[in-house]
């Protein structure tokens, strides 16, 4: 029965944290236990709604001209202390030009103007109260793991409300490789810069907005930077929509839908208990809340559901879409 739970949570899991990776060999008893072990860890940092860590790729220089206009923002021409991919901390407009004489010169030179981008600017950030130190020294982390063999600088920003560092990469590395920062380079970088921080006992997760029901976009570059400066006048972000986002959301319901049935028919109380935070995490989904205003027949039956502390709806039968059956 255990086993069964085991493999459950482990199919399932891979499906909705790993969608990429789902499919592969069944696994002896030893390494199911496992990763059935990791697979319950991850679901409790989901459901306790852990910070997201934030990495966005913010632009990229095409040429020395807008590589050095991009260092001197985030240094503030220098003010601000910067570090490199060596470890070594300098400030100021003399240090900022051996830098950048340093990127134009060494490996291949860089002109002024570029055809191509020969820089790559990535912000790395956790939420407002979180020791920017700490968050300082897991982008460091993150950096010697994910640019390793690429000449960078990194800047951390604390006089904002959020603590953030930027990055400013080199494009091509000494091997003479092009880093490439696609779609599935930032979900391994978010998961990264995730697993830095809980190493320093910070609490982040890099979770899919799918996984989470999330129907709202990440707030713009731009709105960030009005809201610490004051100057954000609305708080209304864009929702998502489309089939893609509706079949993505979906397809993550259904699959909490069966971690939930396994959590429930499992002979572990501490099982029992995650299954509750699960079934309360996913009614509380701005995806299944929008699902259940156009099914009213579903709310109340989620209503009950919360009141008595029956067994979750997620995976019964009931009225609505199939996912939330």
């Amino acid at each position: 029965m255990a086993r069964n739970i085991d493999s459950a949570l482990v199919q399932w899991g891979d499906r909705l944290f790993y969608p990429s990776n789902r499919i592969v060999p069944a696994d002896p008893p030893p390494k199911l236990r496992a990763r059935a072990v990791a697979i319950r860890q991850r679901i409790a940092t989901v459901v306790r709604r852990a910070p997201q860590v934030i990495v966005r790729v913010t632009g990229g220089g095409r040429g020395m001209g807008a590589i050095t206009d991009h260092l001197r923002y985030i240094t503030r021409s220098g003010c601000l202390e910067f570090e490199d991919d060596r470890g070594t901390v300098r400030d100021g407009k003399e240090a900022l030009r051996d830098l950048t004489d340093g990127w134009r010169y060494s490996g291949r030179f860089i002109s002024e103007v570029e055809n191509r981008r020969e820089a790559v600017n990535i912000m790395l950030a956790m939420r407002s109260g979180t020791d920017a130190k700490l968050v300082r020294q897991a982008v460091r982390d993150f950096a010697r793991i994910e640019l390793a063999g690429h000449r960078y600088v990194m800047v951390l920003h604390e006089h904002q409300t959020s603590p953030h560092v930027h990055l400013c990469v080199k494009r091509e590395s000494i091997a003479g490789e092009r880093l490439s920062c696609g779609t599935p380079d930032l979900k391994r970088w978010r998961q990264t810069f995730a697993e830095r921080l809980q190493g320093l006992e910070i609490d982040a997760d890099a979770t899919g907005q799918a996984v989470r029901g999330a129907t709202r976009n990440f707030d713009s570059l731009w709105r960030m930077k009005a809201r610490d400066e004051g100057r954000l006048r609305t708080t209304i972000r864009p929702t998502k929509s489309g089939q893609a986002v509706d079949r993505s959301r979906a397809e993550a319901m259904k699959c909490w839908g069966q971690i939930l049935k396994a959590l429930v028919d499992s002979e572990q109380e501490e099982d029992r208990k995650l299954a509750s935070k699960v079934a309360d995490f996913v009614c509380r989904t701005p995806y299944i809340q929008d699902v259940l205003r156009k099914h009213p027949e579903a709310m109340r039956e989620v209503g009950r559901h919360l009141e008595a502390e029956q067994q979750p709806i997620v995976g019964r039968g009931s009225s609505g879409p199939e996912w939330v059956r």
